[in-house]
């Protein structure tokens, strides 16, 4: 207990450092000792999960592991910029008003201004800085910020990044990547693929394949989530093998991952049968993992006749010869607990988000049930492989998206029993300024209770989502430097 304390002082001398004015942490640096140090850290983000949309997956799946986290926070998303940005006009941005806890429980509309999109919360998460909306890993003035992925990197570790959206989507680009905003997708992609250091990438934009996972006969042309056709089919002829590659007359050429100055090959895996094979036994060392669809895992699939936004989970057969997200996780662990060293890796249920913003009930619950699978996948790994002594699992949201409720704003979701769709109503198709949840476990988990400064009437205590990646910085003996 007396070292607990000790950590929790420290810990909070920090925090009310870095919200009191700027710091230099070079002239002070922190003793390695003075907080925990976890050997690896996941962080998995529901995108646009708000907490009625873990409540609405515990009324109709039963309740989900995060449940019983010991800790459980409330999350401040709001960027530091707001609105559109345009790369031609970037007056349409404005200075962000934050989180009035008060005004957010008496007006609706309130909720519904100066709320982050994902690239600004990926960059706040991966970062430990807010920023303005729809840019990738820089900050308010273009400065180049250092995410979890590099510092992980940096230290030795392995790094990557897992989702059921496509790759060069803001959120693992955010965590990986650097851009001015987050429509560039072929420049976050070559990126990704040959400017990081991450030994894993795995997610959706197969450009052969179709929503519904149906293998397109016809010439394709949506490529830019994985940089261009010519590019594409290098990768695939040449999988763990090429290191040097060719796009519109400019030679890229895959980066060393390991520290030893010879470039480490993508391996490509594209089948159901792959991902499995991942799963177990001997891995490559750096693996590209884009399953046979085109925008999400299952989301995006076309509509049955009989399905409505409003209908249940599965009213429409899911797709096939696709891995679930828990087996793309299962694979991804098995690649990157290879370093003694340890790992970083951001773990995305991206589609929720995309349900949110459609207002499809059945299909948010679809993607929840797919996030919370995961969840108990990586759970699984820790206590088989690893231990909560030296792994720190975060689950969190980058924002709400559909204010969604039981009915209109406020009014509680309505549980009409297990497998049967809960009572519910989105107000919005679009993201909130609502607080989001943060459930924690493991090495380290105890200490984001410190960095709960402020209180919410209804969530209670709750922290700045930079907060997050501050304190994993700090554990890792390299603090944000702001």
């Amino acid at each position: 207990m007396a070292r607990n304390n000790t950590l929790k002082t420290a810990l909070a001398a920090v925090v009310f450092s870095l919200f009191t004015g700027p710091v230099s942490f070079a002239q002070k640096p922190l003793s390695p000792s003075s907080f925990p140090n976890p050997k690896n850290v996941i962080i998995m983000i529901g995108d646009g999960m708000g907490y009625n949309c873990v409540k609405a997956a515990d009324y109709f799946y039963g309740s989900m592991q995060i449940e019983s986290f010991p800790v459980k926070l409330a999350v401040s998303t709001y960027p530091a910029k707001s609105g559109a940005y345009d790369e031609k006009d970037t007056t349409k941005l404005s200075w962000a008003a934050g989180y009035n806890p008060s005004l957010a429980w008496k007006d609706s509309l309130y909720l519904r201004k100066d709320f982050t999109e994902s690239a600004a919360a990926a960059t706040a998460l991966a970062t430990g800085r807010k920023t303005y909306n729809n840019v990738i890993g820089l900050s308010v003035t273009y400065d180049t910020l250092r995410n979890l992925c590099e510092l992980a990197k940096s230290l030795g570790k392995s790094a990557g990044v897992i989702t059921t959206v496509p790759i060069s989507h803001a959120t693992p680009a955010g965590f990986v990547a650097h851009n001015k905003t987050r429509q560039h997708y072929q420049e976050l992609a070559t990126y990704m693929l040959f400017s990081s250091r991450c030994d894993l990438v795995m997610g959706t934009g197969n450009p052969e394949f179709d929503d519904n996972g149906k293998k397109l006969d016809t010439k394709w042309e949506n490529t830019k989530f994985v940089g261009d056709s010519n590019l594409w089919l290098s990768l695939k002829s040449g999988s763990g093998i090429q290191t040097s590659f060719i796009m519109k007359d400019k030679i890229y050429k895959v980066t060393d991952v390991t520290g030893d100055k010879i470039p480490d090959p993508w391996t490509l895996i594209t089948s159901e049968k792959d991902f499995r094979k991942l799963m177990s036994g001997k891995t490559p060392k750096r693996v590209l993992g884009i399953p046979e669809v085109y925008s999400t895992l299952q989301q995006a699939r076309t509509f049955s006749k009989s399905e409505t936004k409003n209908s249940p989970p599965c009213a429409t057969p899911f797709n096939q010869n696709l891995p679930t997200l828990a087996e793309m996780v299962r694979g991804g662990l098995n690649v990157l607990d290879n370093n003694p060293k340890g790992f970083f890796v951001m773990i995305e249920g991206g589609a929720i988000d995309w349900a949110n913003h459609d207002n499809q009930k059945g299909r948010m619950l679809e993607e929840m049930k797919s996030f919370s699978d995961a969840i108990d996948t990586v759970v699984a790994w820790v206590n088989k492989y690893s231990s909560w002594n030296e792994t720190l699992l975060i689950v969190t949201a980058d924002h709400e998206s559909g204010d969604l409720w039981g009915g209109n704003t406020y009014i509680p979701v309505a549980d009409k029993g297990k497998n049967k769709l809960p009572g519910l109503k989105y107000n919005s198709k679009d993201h909130t300024n609502a607080l989001v949840g943060l459930w924690a476990k493991g090495k380290g988990a105890e200490m984001y209770t410190v960095m709960a400064g402020e209180t919410d009437p209804v969530r209670g205590v709750f922290i700045q989502n930079t907060a997050i990646p501050q304190l994993i910085f700090m554990m890792w003996g390299k603090p944000v430097n702001f």
